[in-house]
């Protein structure tokens, strides 16, 4: 096929939809395909065009993979040092700008499908007509919520504007041939925002279990730290935004500072990383680190002993953690908040332990118990593993994309 694939974040960026979207054309080119990405500069989760991307500047990308191709068209935009809302408004609007021209060529070459990825849905009405007029059919991937997030958590005011742009929402989402989401909860929102059942695909983020897998003796990066087996390690590592709800650790580990053998392992970048790293301040029991490469991806997440999935209430079932699969594949437990009738909830129920959100005490307490219990740690890591086995593994997921993509043709 040839699949173009509309997305502002793409690799090399590490974390969230970048990482998705660089996976997912990376494996389609592997085996055959076309694959044509327009995307921005590589900016997340720092929020700070990467080095040798900057300017505002067009930058074009080809190399052959695996028996496909794969053909990079990268835009320029502006990227704010302190995103909020309405600066962030402005950062997807400049990448809809920019993109268009590079959206524009890429339709010229008639792809099969042109896929693509929300964040940011203002993309969808360009992508729509033009794709529309040159007789292609478009499939939306919604990896979050952004309308329902920015209002449930304030970026965006509510009243006329919050209704406005959901009735916007619901209009692009019901044009699009074939709408995806990452989780069953997730589809089950867009049937209820009136996208048509037919037209409603699951496609989960998986994880490449090659890649990530449980390991076991000496580890690197505890030996770096100079963590021994006797000390628990409690990472979290991923992006550090504010749909998170990462205030929540550093109020557990100001809980647990005099409690010996637990140290907190903090491994990432994003806008909320200096206000959380100051309000940290004078913690012995918690550790920061940078975002690390992707190849000490699976030695960083077996450190752990337990890692730690915090989750605000009010975003449980608008995100499903893009960081969760890794984290279970790496047979390793999880802790996580989220409310018990979430997705998200219910997947820790299956294969970890779920706190409450918003509930720093019972969260202590559980982080506590499993901390004494390395054999019920060991069990609930191996139910991880089998669950990401299970449902997560790159190729079924990918193949059943691409044999749905195929089925969309003219």
């Amino acid at each position: 096929m040839k699949i173009l694939l509309y997305s502002l974040n793409f690799a090399p960026e590490l974390t969230g939809i970048g990482k998705y979207s660089g996976e997912m054309a990376t494996w389609l080119a592997e085996r055959g395909h076309e694959v044509e990405v327009v995307c921005a500069a590589p900016y997340y989760p720092e929020w700070r065009v990467h080095a040798g991307f900057g300017g505002w500047r067009y930058r074009r990308e080809e190399r052959h993979v695996g028996s496909g191709s794969l053909k990079v068209a990268r835009c320029p935009l502006w990227v704010p040092s302190r995103p909020s809302g309405a600066k962030r408004l402005l950062h997807l609007l400049s990448f809809a700008l920019t993109s268009l021209p590079a959206l524009v060529r890429g339709l010229r070459r008639r792809p099969d499908v042109v896929f693509v990825v929300a964040p940011a849905l203002l993309v969808a009405p360009q992508a729509l007509f033009l794709a529309g007029w040159s007789g292609r059919p478009t499939w939306l991937h919604v990896q979050d919520f952004e309308v329902d997030a920015a209002l449930d958590m304030g970026i965006v005011q509510g009243g006329w504007l919050g209704r406005m742009a959901r009735r916007v929402e619901a209009m692009l989402l019901a044009r699009f041939d074939r709408v995806s989401s990452i989780s069953e909860a997730m589809c089950a929102r867009l049937r209820q925002k009136g996208v048509p059942a037919e037209r409603v695909v699951l496609l989960p983020n998986w994880v490449d279990l090659k890649a990530i897998t449980p390991q076991h003796g000496l580890n690197g990066v505890r030996t770096e730290l100079g963590i021994g087996a006797d000390t628990t390690l409690l990472l979290y590592a991923g992006n550090m935004g504010e749909k998170q709800g990462l205030d929540v650790l550093i109020d557990v580990a100001r809980r647990l500072h005099g409690t010996p053998g637990l140290v907190f392992l903090m491994v990432g970048t994003g806008a909320a990383r200096s206000r959380l790293q100051a309000q940290a301040q004078g913690l012995p029991n918690m550790v920061w680190w940078p975002l690390q490469p992707a190849e000490r991806l699976n030695e960083l997440l077996n450190a752990a002993d337990i890692h730690l999935l915090p989750q605000r209430g009010d975003v449980a079932d608008l995100v499903m953690p893009s960081k969760l699969g890794g984290i279970l594949a790496s047979g390793r437990m999880v802790i996580g908040t989220a409310h018990a009738d979430t997705e998200l909830g219910r997947v820790l129920e299956r294969t970890g332990v779920r706190v409450d959100p918003g509930r720093p005490e019972l969260l202590a307490e559980a982080i506590m118990r499993y901390a004494a219990d390395p054999q019920a740690r060991g069990r609930l890591g191996s139910a991880g593993r089998r669950h990401a086995e299970e449902t997560l593994d790159i190729d079924p997921v990918m193949m059943r994309f691409a044999h749905s993509a195929a089925g969309m043709r003219h």
